[in-house]
């Protein structure tokens, strides 16, 4: 790189004779060009083979027409899946109340019928657009089974027994890491090591409570299969040829496009 670097400046120098350019202004113009570079790289050829046409994901293959059922048992099937690192982690997209989005990855830390947990800080980016605009969206991606699940919902806090019994679960390192926000760490550790840590009111959990479920299983022909869920109610869909009613107040279709 320096040896590279040289002969580029060099290059320069013998250019303009008497009066170079400066270092600086050198180095800016090479990082200029190499940053252009790489803005157009091209990405088209970049894709993996999936399951062959004969592995679709069919209605039939279900095993439950209840999503939050059908959602546990490729939960299962990723967790024993060796080349799955973390099955519960999960994207988290929330947005402003003026839709402006933004997303991170988070860890699923339970589900039922009611819906889908997760713990926080309520003062984090997540938490004040929740507290404006409290829908959200999941979507967990299994790469070694090439599958996904899409989950869009209203957002609530969980009570906040169920965060103080969740909260002193953990590990007394994570509760000081939480606390640490606003304490410096080595007076934490030092106050708590013989008592529990209480639990900040500016952190707890949430739920997700699901409207909408998407389970995709990625085709090599790019012709993927989607199979979703929504809540049946006053103005949806009746079932008919395309939309199927399932269990718990579901109904369900395959998606195309």
């Amino acid at each position: 790189m320096r040896r590279t670097l040289s002969a580029k400046l060099l290059g320069q120098i013998c250019v303009f004779g008497r009066n170079p350019p400066s270092l600086a202004s050198c180095v800016v113009n090479l990082c200029r060009k190499s940053s252009s570079k790489r803005r157009n790289m091209d990405l088209s050829d970049m894709r993996k083979n999936y399951k062959g046409d004969g592995e679709c994901f069919e209605e039939s293959q279900l095993v439950s027409l209840d999503p939050i059922q059908q959602f546990g048992h490729w939960f299962h099937e990723a967790t024993k899946c060796p080349g799955v690192g973390e099955a519960n982690a999960m994207c988290l997209s929330t947005a402003t109340k003026d839709g402006r989005p933004s997303a991170r990855m988070v860890l699923l830390k339970g589900f039922s019928t009611e819906g889908f947990r997760f713990f926080s800080n309520y003062e984090s980016r997540k938490g004040s657009e929740l507290e404006s605009n409290p829908y959200a969206c999941l979507v967990f991606y299994w790469e070694p089974l090439n599958r996904q699940i899409r989950i869009e919902g209203a957002v609530e806090r969980i009570p906040f027994q169920s965060s103080s019994d969740y909260f002193h679960s953990r590990p007394k390192s994570s509760q000081i890491g939480a606390v640490y926000l606003r304490q410096k760490n080595a007076e934490l550790e030092e106050k708590y090591k013989d008592t529990d840590v209480p639990m900040p009111d500016y952190w707890g959990g949430y739920l997700v409570k699901p409207s909408l479920m998407e389970f995709w299983q990625g085709q090599t022909n790019r012709l993927h299969d989607r199979i979703v869920f929504t809540r049946s109610g006053d103005g949806a869909s009746k079932p008919g040829e395309f939309l199927h009613r399932g269990e718990g107040g579901w109904s369900y279709q395959r998606l195309s496009p």
